[in-house]
């Protein structure tokens, strides 16, 4: 056994011999994450989507309004045509499943590969302080689709903006109880600025997000 294998079989040795949570605990746990009470912050006076808006702008995305799910594959069109970007994308099978007959760009419901230039997600929440989505994994919404294609187009629907990080991890308990495997919060397109302080986009993951609000 290698020195790898021996650390890991203690790890599972060691996972194994712990009790299982009974519901006594689980409800104190639970009990005091529903008492915690929200650290201080500034005041958040400003109306979500304005605001959700604003940020994102700020952290360097391009941002649409439309109506209705129903003009979503329309107005991805006219950006991906505006921005002379190609007029085929992998999406999650919520997006895909959308009419995208007529608009001249055709999806893939499925994970993005590495070659794959323009990736279309959902967002489970957005926050609107920081202009930032929330993206929970799971085999219909596969995290690669927003990490892999050099554009990120994400789909906002105006009722899962939320006011900060804390409304978002309280929605996130009551809705989902535990989390997924991946949990990803997407501020705008990747960067860095480690190489000689030069802000650089697209380092770790797309460098193009579009985001579109749904406003119905």
């Amino acid at each position: 056994m290698s020195a790898r294998d021996s650390i890991f079989a203690r790890i599972r040795a060691a996972r194994a011999a712990l009790p299982a949570m009974d519901e006594t605990e689980r409800a104190a746990i639970e009990g005091r994450i529903a008492l915690h009470p929200i650290g201080t912050r500034p005041a958040m006076d400003w109306p979500l989507v304005p605001r959700f808006r604003e940020q994102c702008v700020r952290m360097s995305s391009t941002v649409d309004d439309v109506a209705s799910m129903a003009e979503v594959p329309r107005a991805i069109a006219r950006f991906l045509a505006a921005t002379k970007l190609p007029m085929r994308a992998v999406a999650w099978p919520e997006i895909a499943q959308l009419d995208w007959n007529g608009t001249g760009v055709t999806v893939e419901a499925r994970a993005a590969r590495g070659d794959d230039l323009v990736g279309i997600t959902g967002t489970f929440l957005a926050v609107a302080e920081t202009g930032t989505l929330m993206l929970l994994s799971s085999p219909s919404t596969p995290a690669a689709t927003s990490l892999l294609p050099e554009t990120h187009i994400a789909v906002v629907p105006q009722g899962r903006i939320v006011k900060a990080m804390e409304e978002a991890w309280a929605l996130t308990r009551s809705e989902r109880g535990e989390l997924p495997r991946a949990v990803n919060f997407v501020s705008g397109p990747s960067r860095t600025a480690d190489i000689e302080g030069q802000l650089q986009l697209g380092a770790h993951g797309p460098y193009r997000v579009h985001v579109v609000v749904v406003t119905e």
